[in-house]
Formats: structure tokens, sequence, C-alpha cells
């Protein structure tokens, strides 16, 4: 069976592993191992609340509970852009026109701005292609969105996912060619990874503070514009059904774009509920766990900051006595006893929600 769970000091190898798969674009999942072993560090002291909140870093892992194989990854920052800046572009649009001559045109824009800065992001999504299937990616993804609906007071009132931007098959990114190169004059890898460094005094330093007019640059940069790589359309998908949405924002680098939400409008603040946890049973015995495939199941974590986790049950919650049935295995999971709160919600969106 799938757990995402809180990660901890034994997952360093399980990570560097999963990140070896994720290619370039991923700026917060580099396969570096001392850059990964100082965000396991200041994860772990982040479920431990052993540092400030803004400056917490909340990672999880998904674990195949069977053979003990990390089957992904996935984060929480609690702030962006308060200790290093934090860039974006801004999509805005400046007027043009002459009375005189009858002509009047709008033109779109790109601003460097650190509007987003202060936001809770969630960032560092990858699940093993091995894994790719079923409800996995949906586990992964939403998982965070149940623990910010449990802790809600961790967080900024806004939260944020920048999306890793289109690329060709080679790996190259059409907005960077045409945009990033003539003041970088450096490969959009060498770029990436420096960015994953914290490295980022070179973009106040190189990049144009005025605005860029977009109908200057190439049609090809210009049809990417806020275009997500193909393996990261799914990820856009989960995120926006759960109340997040594209307002004109883009990353700096490849132009993916940016989604946001107030915390309250999120369908997991909106919809999840506490429930208590009964054994599954008849007349009165142990059952074992269900295998019958349910419209809609749903997720199930515990209410346990230093060790949360988080499955996919297709027990749905009893909405009246706010009670929900797990079977034995599916408790150990959640590292939960008969008689402890959970947290629940349907795993996927109503339409109408």
């Amino acid at each position: 069976m799938l757990v995402v769970r809180a990660v901890n000091e034994s997952d360093l190898d399980g990570m560097l592993e999963l990140a070896s798969q994720v290619g370039s674009g991923m700026t917060t999942l580099k396969p570096d191992r001392k850059m990964l072993g100082q965000r396991l560090e200041i994860a772990c002291a982040s479920f431990a609340e052993q540092i400030a909140p803004t400056q917490r870093d909340y990672v999880f892992v998904m674990e195949d509970t069977r053979t003990g194989r990390l089957a992904g990854i996935c984060a929480i920052k609690s702030a962006v852009g308060l200790e290093e800046p934090f860039y974006n572009y801004r999509i805005g649009t400046l007027v043009h026109s002459s009375r005189e001559l009858g002509v009047f045109t709008k033109m779109e824009t790109l601003y460097l701005s650190n509007d987003l800065t202060g936001a809770t992001e969630l960032c560092s999504l990858f699940l093993h292609p091995d894994y790719r299937g079923g409800t996995n990616g949906k586990l992964l993804s939403k998982s965070r969105l149940l623990f910010i609906a449990q802790f809600p007071h961790l967080f900024n009132a806004k939260v944020i996912a920048e999306m890793r931007g289109f690329q060709h098959p080679d790996g190259t990114s059409p907005f960077y060619e045409s945009l990033g190169r003539h003041f970088f004059k450096m490969d959009f890898n060498h770029v990436d990874d420096l960015t994953s460094l914290g490295k980022k005094s070179f973009i106040a330093e190189l990049m144009p503070r005025y605005p860029l007019y977009v109908a200057y640059l190439p049609q090809e940069a210009q049809e990417v514009i806020g275009r997500v790589h193909v393996a990261t359309a799914p990820a856009r998908r989960l995120l926006e059904q759960e109340g997040m949405y594209y307002e004109g924002y883009v990353d700096i680098f490849d132009a993916g774009p940016v989604l946001q939400a107030r915390v309250r409008e999120l369908r997991a603040l909106r919809e999840s509920v506490l429930a208590i946890i009964e054994p599954t049973a008849e007349n009165g015995t142990e059952v074992a766990e269900s295998t019958e495939v349910v419209a809609n199941p749903v997720l199930v974590s515990n209410t346990v900051l230093p060790d949360f986790r988080i499955i996919v049950s297709p027990t749905p919650a009893q909405s009246q006595s706010a009670r929900i049935a797990l079977c034995a295995s599916e408790r150990e999971l959640l590292a939960c006893r008969i008689g402890d709160p959970v947290r629940t919600m349907t795993l996927n969106a109503r339409k109408n929600s």
C-alpha cells in the first residue's frame, strides 16, 4: 500500500534517486546529495517545530510500504522571498494611442516583480514513472492541501505553485532561448542550477527592470508564455480542481504559469472534516480491508504534525455522525488507533464544488 508521510532522516538515498529522475526545469528538486541533505535537515526541523514557521520547508514522501521504496515526493515552503528575492514576471498591459491618427493599441508586457513575496509555495511534486497510474498522483498532490487544512495557522493567506514551463523534447526552453539567454549568456540548465542553490543575485544584476514588450519576442516564445511542460499538465489540472488559478504571473526563465489561491478558498479548507476512527466490523467483528473499487474514495490523514500521514481509503466518512470506519491496515499506515481523530476529504472534487 502507499502512504504519504513526513520525511525522516533515513530518506536521503530515496530522495536522491527520485531527484535523478526529474530532469531539468524543477529548481527545488536537484540530484545533489549535499543540497538534498541540507533540505532534509530543514524539513525534519520543520516537522519538529524547531525553527520559525516562516522558515519551514515541509517535505513529504510517498512510500510503497510493501517494498520500502519511495515512489514520490512533494513539499510546502511556508513562505518564499523572505530571505532571498523571489522573482516572477507579471503580465501587464500598456496602451498606446493617438487621437490625431486614430490609432489605439494594447501591448502585453512582462514586468519583473516580487509581488508574491511571503506566499506559501507548493513545490517539488514528482511521482516516479513506475507509480503513475490510478489515484497515486492525486494522493501525492492533494496530500499537501489536506496538511494545510489541518494546520492553517502555519501558512500565509496566499498559496502559490510555480509550474514547470514548456520545453522541447531535447530540454530546450523556447522562452529562455528567446529572452533569458540574451541577458544571462549561459545555458538554461546552468541558470536553473544556480537558482536551485539560492544564488539569485545575478537575476537582479542582469535582468532589465523595465517592462518588456511581448510582441518583440519571437512567435514561438510568445506562444509558450503560461504554458506548462507536457509532464506537468496533469499536476496543473489537479491544482485547478482544488481551487487554484492562473492570474498572469509566470516564471522568469521558462515562462511556466504560477497558480495561486487564497488558502481559505481551497477545497480542502472548505470541504475537509474531522472524523473519529471506528473499526470496520460485521456483527461486531473486525473485517479485512475491502478491495472494492468505489466511485469516489476519500483522503484520510492523521492530525499529528511531527508524523503526518495520509492515505486513500475506499470508506466514506459518515457525515451525520462524523465517524469513519478504517480497517487495521489503514490504521497502521496512519499510525492511529480506534477513537483517534482524522481529517477526511473526498479524493475527487465535485463538478459543482
